[in-house]
């Protein structure tokens, strides 16, 4: 068997079984059939079979564990975060609890050429998965204008920061991301019960609203464990 060959099959094996996690068909803690099994369903070598579930353990698809076998690990669904983690989570129908730590006003006077002032809301909120480990932490800054100002006082609408934008005249129709990894400091270690320096997925996202107006810049620390940003691309013939 060529190299080729044993790539193009190990990659068949790992796109299937992945997929089949992603959409649910094979659920978090749920256990894989064995290899004997898998590698006759997939028609590979035993090794290849290996290399497939390594790679699948290596992007937290799966873990292993002696004298079961291999183990889902995965819990996450696509996310279209372009409404807010907490819409995505709730279409995705993920369990997760939404804790609002606190709203606040703030100033940023590195924001205030884009928004038109430096005066803001901060709203933070951290999520907790199934089993209570918190494993997302959201900070997202509003305008302190058109009512927003207030917020500190009167709450979000529904516990909802998007139904409180558009609310108050804010519908969000384009903007621009970015996506990284970052060291905890110790203020966000602290919110997510993690040691001080525990690297952890970072997004940030702002988003104009359809008059133009700057509506919210949001910044999203993502457990790596529960968290993944997955592109696709081309097609294996």
């Amino acid at each position: 068997m060529t190299r080729q060959v044993r790539f193009d099959k190990k990659f068949r094996v790992v796109q299937a079984l992945a997929e089949r996690i992603e959409r649910g068909e094979l659920g978090s803690g749920a256990r894989l059939p064995g290899e004997h099994e898998l590698a006759a369903e997939f028609d590979v070598s035993r090794g290849t079979l290996r290399e497939a579930l390594s790679e699948l353990k290596r992007r937290n698809y799966i873990a292993t564990q002696t004298g079961v076998g291999s183990i889902v690990t995965y819990d996450g669904v696509p996310l279209d975060q372009s409404g807010g983690w907490a819409r995505a989570l709730a279409a995705g129908a993920v369990q997760m609890n939404t804790e609002l730590l606190g709203i606040t006003r703030v100033q940023r006077p590195t924001l205030a050429l884009l928004a038109g002032s430096d005066e803001f809301v901060l709203v933070e909120r951290r999520r907790r998965a199934a089993d209570g480990s918190v494993v997302s932490l959201e900070r997202a800054l509003i305008p302190a204008r058109d009512g927003l100002e207030a917020l500190p006082e009167t709450g979000l609408v529904d516990g909802s920061l998007t139904a409180t934008l558009a609310a108050h005249g804010y519908e969000g129709q384009l903007g621009k991301q970015w996506i990284g990894a970052e060291a905890l400091d110790t203020v966000a270690a602290e919110r997510l019960q993690r040691p001080s320096g525990t690297v952890f997925l970072k997004t940030m996202r702002e988003t104009f609203d359809t008059q133009g107006r700057f509506m919210e810049q949001v910044e999203s620390l993502l457990d790596p464990a529960h968290f993944q940003l997955h592109l696709s691309f081309g097609s294996l013939q």
